[in-house]
């Protein structure tokens, strides 16, 4: 299989770069509330500019626009912002998006776009797992390479494909038919699999246990997955009852007919974060509880265990990367992955459309 070239080694003297980075991120009043994205990409765009590149455009997308110029979703503000974090020159085109082309990979955009460069760049692991114009089109008409942080993302996502014995899993969220494939996955990897937020209610209610009015997937739960031990569910949660701002924490098995599993509970929360301190190493996807409702105690005690104790660590997802930022942490031991449905995808396939397209 063709090794995937670095832009360490891209001839770019003298030449106009494309440079795909993520910078869909969040926006509040006009302005860019996490930079995260945006900072991870700057490593590659000083080194294209200490290396002689003569323009460096930088392509992106923001939010969902359904191939329509939408005003709020113009990149001016991430333009601004990054031009406050560095003195490199760029030019950033319009997002993607507002092209209806761009998601339906049409040869046509693809060849609109690598005609603006000479060399292409793919600095966007995050979106890699999207077959896009500009994700696997261009690759294929221009000489193409990895960027710094791509790099680093594919490395140590590979770690976590290889943990030492003992280590944990987190996986929050919702959608468990989407999951089905992960969960198996590190099932063969990881000794505990802790599951929160409406994963964790679809496997409580496959056990026969009452899950009142809590959020449950359409697609039943396999009973091979839904048996085994390893896969650890709470065993107290914060519950709300619908149509009322009441709350109270409990056993899980006495939710009530009309409440809702919004948390995990403070016992389970002490339990896992005991786990997390001592495992060797631990993976992280999405929150324990409705972390978007302002029900964030249980993600944030894990949070505090994993940065306190110095594990070592891949987290990823919005929700959970923003909780683990709350803390100080040594990041080469956490690392904060800047993809949620790519990182879940590659660590199921152990590759990405993104991925292969630069490999040709």
């Amino acid at each position: 299989m063709p090794q995937i070239k670095s832009v360490k080694d891209a001839d770019v003297a003298g030449k106009r770069v494309l440079v795909r980075v993520d910078f869909n991120v969040p926006l509040q009043d006009g302005k860019v509330a996490n930079d995260l994205r945006i900072r991870t990409a700057l490593p590659t765009l000083e080194l294209l500019h200490t290396k002689g590149a003569t323009k460096i455009i930088l392509l992106a997308h923001l939010g969902r626009p359904d191939g329509k110029a939408v005003e709020m979703l113009k990149l001016a503000p991430i333009e601004a912002k990054l031009r406050e974090l560095t003195q490199v020159p760029f030019e950033m085109h319009e997002n993607l998006r507002f092209d209806p082309r761009e998601e339906t990979n049409d040869p046509t955009f693809a060849a609109e776009l690598a005609a603006l460069g000479d060399v292409y760049i793919n600095e966007a692991f995050a979106d890699s797992h999207r077959s896009h114009a500009s994700i696997v089109g261009v690759p294929a008409l221009l000489p193409s390479y990895m960027g710094l942080r791509f790099a680093e993302e594919m490395q140590r996502l590979s770690v976590a494909l290889t943990p030492p014995q003992g280590s944990v899993a987190l996986i929050g969220g919702m959608k468990f038919e989407t999951k089905i494939p992960l969960i198996k996955k590190l099932l063969t990897l990881y000794s505990e699999i802790l599951l929160g937020g409406a994963l964790a209610n679809d496997v409580i209610k496959a056990r026969g246990l009452p899950f009142g009015s809590s959020l449950i997937s359409g697609t039943p739960v396999p009973s091979d997955i839904a048996v085994d031990e390893r896969l650890q569910v709470p065993t107290d949660a914060i519950f709300s009852e619908a149509g009322s701002s009441a709350e109270r924490s409990g056993s899980v098995v006495d939710v009530r007919t009309n409440e809702s599993i919004i948390d995990i509970g403070p016992l389970t929360s002490k339990h896992w974060a005991e786990k997390v301190s001592k495992a060797p190493f631990v993976l992280w996807n999405g929150p324990m509880g409705i972390y978007e409702q302002g029900y964030r105690d249980g993600t944030d005690h894990l949070a505090a265990a994993l940065t306190e104790n110095n594990i070592q660590a891949v987290v990823g997802g919005g929700d959970t990367v923003a909780a683990v930022e709350k803390h100080t942490f040594n990041p080469e031991k956490v690392f904060l992955s800047t993809g949620g449905g790519a990182m879940l995808q590659f660590l199921v396939d152990g590759t990405l459309p993104g991925i292969d397209a630069l490999r040709r």
